[in-house]
């Protein structure tokens, strides 16, 4: 058994929906996760905000749009009557339901259960036009068998023990569909699960079931080795392990959340990126094995701010660290990159929200100067050596480049570098021409 999600764009129109449905059959005793259609999240947003604020008739303004839009999308989906017929029903049935809540007092709580139709209105027509295409399909709830604990994480023997009870019932089916981000909490009201929610649907039906693979579909190409939009001669990862992944993402490249994907990595279960625009294509496979000594990607991760606190207090001092970190704490401001001497701190942010107010409190402390509009370089790959050719190789690669910090040692899959906004494109493209061409 696979995994197969399905994200916003991959099925944002009539002809993305049809083309996904293509991809499912071509396989057996799959499950299927959906994400929202795109746009649909976005709008319910904004009819919860309107709801916050007490405008009634901007939110039925903003569901009447939207009810009228998957209208047109049936119109185009469905060439069965009957069919279309039931879709239409789907439709009125759901924005009937939103409509609901702009008559009382909107909450939290309303605001996650009108935000869930998103999912349940797409995976529900997704449903009918499998059927409609003569394919033999089941729809899983996915509030019958996800829940989270008391702590809001998800909870992994009642997500196996109530998936497995339902597939049971449907056993029939050659695909299963559910819904991807939206779970039910430890107390049985409706939530989701935050960040790369339909990732994370993926990733923990997959261990539920001791799934094959579990393939993330979107409607760009696999893991790039660098930026395409700066550099010229980009090619696709065909293969990363888990902990590169995550460096990453982390560090630019945003097609998954890292956090998505542990329960993936812990139960050694492969994650396949794939693009539904060339489904034929390997994509990129990530799972816990290493290619040994190799290089697989340069990132950029902008629009940091790096601080310098400069003091002779910090000469054979004891916990001047921890209070100069302890400012950063206090505002909940991370730190990026950090890097110290005798006399010195340096260290990167990227939220520059309460920047002046950090530098006030540092200059308890020491001099302080900052440098805005910086750009951190990450080389991502097995870089742990005996040597020192990988770290040598890629200073030389970047000998012309004014480089203001460096971190290397924090993990044997990244060696990062800071460098003004000015040469990003330049050291991208260097860095591509040195260490893959």
């Amino acid at each position: 058994m696979k995994i197969l999600k399905f994200g916003s764009a991959s099925i944002a129109t009539a002809e993305k929906i049809k083309n996904v449905g293509t991809i499912v059959k071509n396989g057996s005793n799959n499950i299927i996760v959906l994400s929202s259609m795109r746009g649909t999240a976005e709008a319910l947003t904004e009819v919860s905000d309107y709801l916050y604020k007490k405008n009634q008739e901007g939110a039925v303004e903003i569901i009447n749009k939207l009810e009228k839009q998957y209208r047109e999308l049936i119109s185009s989906l469905f060439s069965d009557a009957n069919f279309k017929q039931q879709a239409e029903a789907v439709i009125t049935t759901k924005f009937d339901y939103i409509r609901t809540f702009t008559k009382d007092l909107f909450t939290l709580f309303e605001e996650r259960v009108v935000m869930a139709q998103s999912e349940l209105i797409s995976s529900e027509l997704f449903y009918l036009y499998l059927l409609e295409q003569k394919v033999k399909v089941a729809l899983i709830p996915a509030l019958d068998f996800m829940r989270t604990d008391k702590n809001s994480t998800p909870d992994p023997v009642y997500i196996k023990e109530k998936l497995m009870s339902t597939l049971a019932t449907v056993k029939d089916a050659d695909l299963y569909i559910t819904q991807g981000y939206i779970t039910r909490s430890a107390y049985g009201e409706i939530d989701d699960l935050r960040k790369g929610g339909s990732d994370y649907t993926a990733s923990l039906i997959g261990v539920a079931v001791n799934a094959e693979e579990i393939q993330i579909w979107a409607d760009v190409d696999a893991m790039q080795n660098n930026d395409p939009r700066y550099v010229k001669g980009t090619k696709a990862i065909p293969q990363l392990n888990f902990d590169e992944a995550a460096e990453l993402a982390y560090f630019g490249i945003k097609i998954l959340h890292p956090s998505s994907i542990l329960p993936a990595k812990l139960a050694n279960i492969p994650v396949c990126l794939k693009n539904t625009e060339y489904p034929d294509a390997i994509g990129t496979v990530i799972s816990n094995n290493t290619e040994a000594r190799a290089i697989k990607a340069v990132a950029a991760k902008d629009n940091l701010t790096a601080i310098k606190i400069k003091s002779g207090k910090m000469l054979l001092a004891h916990g001047f660290l921890r209070r100069v970190t302890e400012v950063f704490e206090n505002y909940q401001t991370a730190i990026d990159m950090l890097a110290t001497s005798e006399i010195g701190i340096s260290l990167t942010i990227d939220d520059n929200k309460n920047l002046d107010l950090i530098v006030n409190d540092l200059k308890k402390y020491g001099t302080v100067s900052t440098d805005t509009d910086m750009v951190i370089i990450s080389v991502i790959g097995d870089l742990e050596s005996d040597d020192a050719s990988f770290a040598s190789n890629i200073l030389n690669a970047v000998k012309g480049i004014s480089v203001k910090m460096i971190s290397y040692g924090g993990s044997k899959y990244n060696f990062s570098f800071l460098i003004q906004r000015a040469d990003k494109e330049r050291t991208l493209q260097i860095l591509n021409d040195k260490l893959f061409n």
